[in-house]
């Protein structure tokens, strides 16, 4: 079993101690964020909304993985953003795991669905965090905007329980269910989920290493 200690350690992929991740817990840290909630909390919320979420036009080399090169790009998906706050919960010392299951989305654009191959995604990802010697889960992967957009309730986080994903749109319409949990990972395992895409959803790549170009928000309005 893996140590708490171990989790809050840098990776390849949770690359905390860059320049740029520390900038961006930085600039995303109020000054009254006194406890681990609080800090766990204020930086759910700079990643939810300070990185675009995009699925087209993505990069899946390795290299492009990375939190300080996510954080850079200032874009990603599920996947990306997920990366990007087990990265800085570490880096304040938090324990964090990344957690990846197959949802079904009901509310998927026509275009995405045709790219995807039906309304189940494969390897969505979202963050497991150690609070007050527990493990909450925090998905914090869709902008405020794009939920606006796409007529969804945000995905608040309050440290203390799971915030896992939108079961229906402001309509009442069922939005997004989990089919499957994968598992919960130290780090970023890139080839099972870069491989495990592909081969879900092989018409989602444009290349080999690059994904269909577009954009959600067109696609939303």
């Amino acid at each position: 079993m893996t140590d708490l200690v171990d989790l809050t350690e840098e990776t390849e992929f949770l690359d905390y101690n860059s320049h740029t991740v520390r900038e961006f817990i930085d600039r995303a840290m109020p000054d009254d964020a006194e406890t681990d909630i609080d800090k766990a909390v204020a930086l759910y919320y700079a990643v939810r909304d300070g990185i675009h979420y995009e699925v087209y036009g993505s990069r899946m080399t390795r290299a492009e993985f990375t939190a300080s090169a996510i954080i850079n790009r200032g874009r990603g998906f599920c996947v990306h953003k997920s990366i990007v706050y087990a990265a800085v919960v570490r880096a304040v010392g938090i324990p964090s795991r990344i957690v990846y299951g197959d949802v079904r989305n009901h509310l998927a654009s026509e275009r995405l669905r045709e790219l995807v191959g039906g309304d189940v995604f494969c390897f969505h990802s979202l963050t497991s965090v150690h609070l007050d010697g527990r493990w909450v889960k925090a998905t914090p992967v869709f902008t405020k905007l794009l939920c606006k957009l796409y007529k969804i309730a945000p995905l608040d986080f309050d440290g203390r329980s799971d915030s896992l994903y939108h079961p229906y749109d402001e309509q009442g319409r069922r939005h997004m269910e989990f089919l499957r949990m994968r598992g919960e990972f130290a780090d970023f395992p890139y080839d099972t989920v870069v491989s495990g895409i592909r081969a879900a959803h092989p018409k989602l790549f444009r290349t080999d290493d690059r994904l269909a170009e577009g954009s959600l928000t067109t696609e939303a309005r």
